[in-house]
């Protein structure tokens, strides 16, 4: 239903006070209304008058043009000029006509059933989305700058490999927070860390080849796997009591995934006992670690070795950075890096020159040592908080343990369905959160919520984490 212009006015005021006061008006603007339109205003809601608009939020004509000449580009305004603006929903555009109609293919279809990246990817409890709003941008900008300068057009070129410098940054990083030394050529340079898991699927296995993951699992990696045609088993694992029914689990699979020093979306310290006990069971040809959630440079909590033949580490900066860097790596056996290269090169091409070599700089001068040194001690505060504010409440029977991560989950008593928790959430209370029974087993009777804290802290957290409190409470007397 059409909302008044009053209405539309005091929506937009309401969704704006949301937005955390860090962030420059633009972002807030642009995320407000972005939320209204693809959550709760109808197809076609007109905007109140721009000049309304500015007046009643305290913000620039300038600014406001640039959110809505942001949003006509991602169709999700329509203007005409002289009579307003609309509001066009992503799921309302018009059908193909049947003679243009082109249906997707069975493994897109499996990918969109099931869980994966939200459309929504800000607000308080997003997962995998870290303090973008605290990255010291002005400091990346700069380098930017002294980088971009005619000597140094060849990093406007392909890359060969990846950017040297780069590679020794991210051998000292991981020899300083893992305790690996390894050489430059088994480092991968790569585009985050699902274009790596692509990588080494497409380099490693062949179609129908089996890959053995937990449950639950990282969604991001399942569909990976799933694009890139590989059959998809996953063994059941308990923080405290391991992987759950070994012996029913087929043993050779092609490919073994592991997430790395904390279980992801448990976000719980992952023993390397486990896994040992699930490789000698399972022998798999290649064990692949994602080191997902990286923290705590003192912590030694990997199974992988850059000496075994058949281990490859992948990691990404854009958990530890922010998400539009695309960043990563692969560390993998030395007979293996020459031909995976070749195979990147091949299918994928190189580049990105000018973004390595920032990020090179930025590693070598310790800008990330000290960010990561910083936002982690941010992040366990913050978790501390949501952790007080949902401990006790009905139908929770545990909180995973605050950390200097990203990630808060929530277990559920069975019976709860989260994946109405989660919609009753995001309809009620404008919160995004993700349901934990998506990416478990069939027979894996788990329910839970996957919470981000990286975009809330003071008291937008605690406001929001009540607002989170309330909403469960009033869930459980629904059921």
């Amino acid at each position: 239903m059409q909302r008044s212009v009053e209405e539309a006015l005091s929506d937009l005021e309401a969704a704006w006070q949301r937005q955390p006061e860090r962030l420059s008006k633009q972002v807030r603007l642009e995320q407000a209304l972005t939320t209204l339109i693809e959550l709760q205003w109808v197809d076609g809601q007109r905007l109140p008058a721009h000049r309304d608009i500015c007046q009643r939020l305290g913000v620039a004509r300038n600014t406001l043009a640039g959110v809505i000449e942001l949003l006509q580009s991602q169709h999700l305004l329509t203007t005409q000029h002289g009579r307003g603006s609309w509001s066009r929903r992503p799921d309302a555009a018009s059908p193909l006509s049947p003679t243009t109609a082109v249906s997707l293919s069975q493994r897109a279809q499996r990918i969109l059933s099931t869980t994966g990246a939200s459309a929504i990817q800000s607000g308080a409890f997003v997962p995998g989305i870290p303090d973008i709003a605290r990255f010291p941008m002005r400091r990346w900008r700069a380098l930017y700058a002294t980088l971009t300068v005619p000597h140094n057009a060849l990093l406007l070129s392909y890359s060969s490999g990846g950017y040297g410098p780069l590679k020794r940054a991210i051998a000292d990083f991981l020899r300083r927070g893992r305790g690996i030394e390894c050489a430059l050529e088994q480092i991968i340079i790569t585009d985050g860390t699902h274009h790596g898991l692509e990588l080494c699927a497409l380099a490693l296995a062949d179609h129908g080849d089996r890959v053995v993951m937990d449950s639950p699992c990282y969604w991001g990696a399942r569909n990976v796997f799933q694009a890139t045609g590989l059959a998809i088993s996953q063994c059941h694992w308990q923080p405290g009591a391991g992987y759950q029914d070994l012996q029913a689990m087929a043993p050779s699979p092609r490919i073994l995934y592991l997430t790395g020093a904390r279980h992801y979306p448990l976000s719980v310290p992952m023993p390397i006992e486990d896994k040992r006990a699930l490789v000698e069971h399972l022998s798999p040809a290649i064990i692949i670690e994602d080191d997902y959630e990286f923290f705590d440079v003192h912590h030694r909590g990997l199974l992988f070795s850059p000496d075994d033949g058949h281990a490859i580490l992948a990691g990404s900066f854009s958990k530890l950075m922010f998400p539009g860097l695309r960043l990563g790596y692969l560390v993998v056996p030395r007979a293996l890096s020459g031909a995976i290269n070749r195979v990147r090169s091949e299918v994928f091409r190189e580049g990105r020159m000018l973004d390595q070599a920032v990020l090179a700089q930025f590693m070598a001068d310790g800008d990330l040592d000290r960010w990561c040194r910083r936002i982690n001690r941010a992040y366990l505060t913050r978790q501390q908080t949501l952790h007080d504010l949902l401990t006790g409440l009905p139908g929770i029977i545990d909180i995973s343990p605050p950390a200097g991560t990203i990630t808060l989950c929530v277990t559920l008593a069975p019976e709860i369905d989260d994946v109405r928790l989660t919609r009753y959430l995001l309809n009620h209370y404008r919160l995004v959160v993700k349901p934990l029974s998506p990416v478990c087993a069939d027979d894996d009777p788990r329910r839970g919520l996957v919470l981000g804290i990286g975009m809330v802290e003071g008291e937008t957290l605690e406001r929001l984490g009540q607002q989170l409190a309330e909403g469960i409470r009033a869930f459980m007397t629904t059921r």
